[in-house]
């Protein structure tokens, strides 16, 4: 390298000293796993017309797209926060760029027998000359880095840009799998039943209560009948359920909302068309609507214990049938989301698409007790 090279290395060197580089997250990585994942969860939706059990397999479809589209939200929310960091990073740099820009041209004018000559005679010059020397492997390494941003910068455009593609498609595929769920479940004719529970009599209940409390409280007095049902020990079960909804704690056991009301139960934010299922092997002791709860479907998973799961805009199952644990109950309300508000979601950082909220009541011996108790809640 010769002397003049060696000292605009070292100005640039020194120039772009701009601190170490952000650390860089592997979002492409999440990006083409959540492709994978709509992906696998399109095959499902494929298979499960000659499923065994449809059921079932619909049942995983929709959870395996839901599952996959979260995570195509979280890849490109993670894919965008990565691209303003470059961004960033460039703009920081443009200014000293520009200020660098005079500095070269002056040392381009400069004639080359100047440029060697060092103030304090050769022994300087030489000195200098090794300085620069130490100096160009880091100016190297800057470069690598900037060349490796460059590249990143283009690779997460891509993913930007394929992701509206792979949403659109996943959107259409999750609704397709509702759909066809729905039907599967009316169809369905193969659960067995609870002979006792009469729903001409529960629905005369219902019509008759006038809260939750006074509803939940006279099914309870219905004659039970323990050999029909499966028999699962839900004392032992504490802590391990899963939440019916993949969604959130907007607040918690009695905790009092903004209107100044407390209820004894949790309420779950979720996503719009969110699948709800039953967290253990229950008996259905409702399904229908209720007040202004909207679809309420009540569940027993252990004489003693009443499941209430409320705010549902269609409803699975009858009275008297018996589910398994992770069986579909219902499905939230609200309107299918499109591709662009996704990436608007992941473009802003914050939450484009509406919410929808689910009650869940959890009673024994007619008196609530604290459903988180049994949940593995993520209240995050």
């Amino acid at each position: 390298m010769s002397a003049k090279r060696k000292i605009i290395a070292a100005i640039l060197a020194v120039t772009l000293n701009c601190g170490p580089v952000v650390a860089k997250g592997d979002v492409v990585l999440e990006a083409q796993l959540a492709a994978e994942a709509l992906s696998v969860a399109a095959n499902g939706l494929n298979s499960a017309s000659s499923a065994r059990d449809r059921v079932k397999a619909l049942s995983e479809t929709v959870r395996a797209y839901e599952n996959g589209l979260s995570a195509m939200r979280d890849g490109l929310r993670g894919a965008t926060i990565r691209e303003r960091v470059i961004r960033l990073e460039f703009e920081s740099r443009r200014d000293q760029l520009s200020r660098l820009l005079g500095i070269l041209q002056t040392l381009e004018r400069a004639t080359t027998p100047m440029l060697l000559i060092h103030p304090t005679g050769p022994v300087g010059t030489a000195r200098s000359g090794m300085m620069m020397s130490e100096i160009t492997p880091s100016l190297q390494r800057q470069a690598e880095e900037l060349r490796s941003q460059l590249e990143e910068l283009s690779e997460l455009r891509r993913i930007q840009t394929e992701a509206e593609e792979q949403l659109r498609l996943g959107l259409a595929g999750v609704q397709e799998a509702r759909v066809s769920l729905s039907q599967a479940i009316a169809d369905r004719t193969d659960l067995p039943r609870r002979l006792s529970d009469d729903p001409v009599k529960t629905q005369i209940l219902a019509d008759s209560a006038t809260s939750l409390e006074m509803f939940a409280g006279s099914i309870g007095v219905l004659p039970p009948e323990p050999a029909a049902a499966k028999a699962i020990d839900f004392d032992k079960m504490r802590g391990t359920l899963r939440l019916p909804v993949d969604g959130s704690v907007l607040r918690g056991f009695n905790e009092i909302d903004a209107a100044g009301l407390k209820r004894p139960g949790l309420v779950i934010a979720a996503r719009p068309l969110a699948l709800v299922t039953a967290p253990a092997a229950s008996t259905i002791r409702y399904a229908g609507a209720f007040l202004d709860y909207g679809n309420v479907i009540i569940l027993e998973p252990q004489p003693g214990y009443l499941l209430v799961i409320a705010g549902l805009d269609q409803v699975y199952g009858e009275i008297g049938q018996i589910v398994d644990q992770t069986a579909p109950v219902g499905l939230l309300g609200g309107n299918p989301a499109g591709a662009q508000e996704f990436l608007v979601e992941a473009s802003d950082g914050g939450s484009a698409l509406a919410q929808e909220t689910l009650y869940i009541e959890l009673r024994y011996e007619g008196e609530p007790v604290d459903p988180s108790v049994w949940f593995a809640v993520n209240d995050s």
